[in-house]
């Protein structure tokens, strides 16, 4: 009975030059986003009533308790079955991608996404009136910007990461488009 060669020379020499998978960088990132935002909204849904208001810095920041049917900045608010339909592709998708990242950049930014998602989808789902229709908690009110929360901000910085990663030319594998070396 033969075992499978454990020398280097048995891995093909392409594999070799290549980064490690970065699989486990991309879940440790998404559950740590989706264990601050879960334990954040059940803090502030418990301590807070709907439209409450405890002011942090004066009136620039502040606490705010805010149930929000829709996307971002309350878009959509009709259309919440369809946004947890886009979430969920997004899951997706980003699950579909996670198999061929090598790159601790890209593993950062789509874990960040991937847990911002999942944890409004954990309100989508689990929250009032309903499955598929649940209103994702908000809390967070900073001046004049609408309220958001933790997923919110994973969110917003998984994004702006995935459009510097592009625009620098960095690859998920890796590489990088514009000097051909690998990050």
């Amino acid at each position: 009975m033969s075992s499978a060669p454990t020398e280097p020379d048995s891995v093909p020499e392409a594999s070799r030059d290549l980064p490690p998978r970065r699989l486990a960088t991309l879940a440790v990132v998404a559950a740590v986003v989706i264990s601050l935002d879960l334990i954040t909204k059940i803090v502030m849904v418990s301590w807070l009533a709907d439209g409450e208001r405890v002011p942090l810095i004066g009136d620039l920041v502040s606490f705010t308790l805010v149930r929000n049917p829709g996307a971002a900045f309350s878009f959509a608010t009709g259309m919440t079955w369809v946004l947890t339909l886009v979430a969920l592709a997004v899951v997706i998708g980003i699950v579909r991608f996670a198999r061929r990242l090598r790159s601790r950049g890209w593993a950062l930014a789509l874990g960040l996404v991937l847990g911002g998602a999942l944890g409004n989808l954990v309100d989508r789902f689990f929250r009032g009136p309903g499955p598929l229709q649940g209103h994702v908690v908000d809390f967070v009110s900073v001046g004049w910007f609408p309220v958001f929360n933790v997923a919110d901000s994973a969110i917003t910085i998984g994004g702006v990461l995935l459009v510097l990663l592009a625009l620098t030319g960095r690859d998920l594998d890796g590489s990088s488009t514009r000097d051909g070396a690998t990050a």
